[in-house]
């Protein structure tokens, strides 16, 4: 069983930066593949960004590609996701979440543990 807990979230500027942050507990941290997704009210929890087990690939999604930067440390159990040139339309609720396995996926289903989301607001 793996716990998630996010940090990080807050009002900023557009075009300001903000840093997420996850902390993992219970299970092997490096067998698990972890990624971020966002959801703004009334619309499907969407993808942003994925890591390998190791660290050594990663994916984001097009929408935020040369903006936002997924990396992780396995030592002290984290991902964190460097949000920059942040944008109005990236208000939402991130998500943390872990899926056993070591390949990167975008695919949410894939994904078996949570935590519970912190809030991200860009003002114009």
């Amino acid at each position: 069983q793996v716990q998630l807990v996010e940090s990080g979230g807050g009002l900023v500027q557009a075009g300001g930066s903000l840093s997420l942050s996850c902390a993992a507990s219970g299970g092997t941290f490096s067998t698990y593949r972890m990624a971020w997704f966002r959801q703004t009210p009334g619309k499907e929890r969407e993808f942003v960004a994925a890591i390998s087990g190791s660290g050594d690939s990663t994916a984001h999604a097009d929408s935020v590609k040369g903006r936002f930067t997924i990396s992780r440390d396995n030592a002290k159990k984290t991902v964190n996701l460097q949000m920059n040139s942040l944008k109005p339309e990236d208000t939402a609720v991130y998500y943390c979440a872990a899926a056993a396995g070591l390949v990167t996926t975008r695919r949410m289903r894939n994904y078996q543990y949570w935590g519970q989301g912190t809030q991200v607001t860009v003002s114009s």
